[in-house]
């Protein structure tokens, strides 16, 4: 053996095998950007609702994998493994303790695709809102009246 394989061989014992894009591979949770069908952010796994956009893609693409982030609780995890499951996607809990990426889940296929768009925009709870601000609203204008009249 050559020396220049021993001193690889022994690089590779002691830091791990070599990986190509290793700060992508942090960000998308273990997969390459060009692979990634469709990602959320952590804030939007956290929702309670499921993204409709999620299932639709994983239909689309039936040999995708799902990656979801492990330092997040899994009652926040559980809806998409379930849906994951229902679709026979085979999904991964990652964690990695160096770093946190802000995604909380990505869908990925095995070969690279280079889909130009992956995020999804927030869902927007607009009758929660709405509820609120009428409430409040209603509530001041009652009170502005009762003011007046005295």
């Amino acid at each position: 053996m050559s020396r220049l394989k021993v001193e690889d061989y022994l690089e590779q014992g002691i830091h791990g095998p070599k990986e190509i894009k290793a700060g992508e591979r942090r960000e998308f949770l273990g997969t390459l950007r060009e692979r990634v069908v469709i990602a959320l952010k952590r804030s939007q796994v956290f929702e309670t609702n499921v993204y409709p956009e999620i299932e639709q893609m994983m239909k689309q693409y039936p040999h995708s994998n799902l990656f979801l982030n492990g330092q997040m609780d899994y009652q926040y995890l559980g809806k998409y493994i379930k849906l994951a499951m229902s679709h026979d996607i085979p999904y991964k809990i990652v964690l990695n303790k160096d770093h946190n990426s802000d995604l909380g889940l990505v869908l990925a296929e095995r070969n690279a695709i280079n889909k130009e768009e992956i995020y999804i925009e927030k869902q927007i709870h607009a009758q929660q809102v709405f509820k609120k601000k009428s409430f409040t609203a209603f509530f001041k204008r009652c009170v502005k009246k009762l003011l007046k009249k005295r």
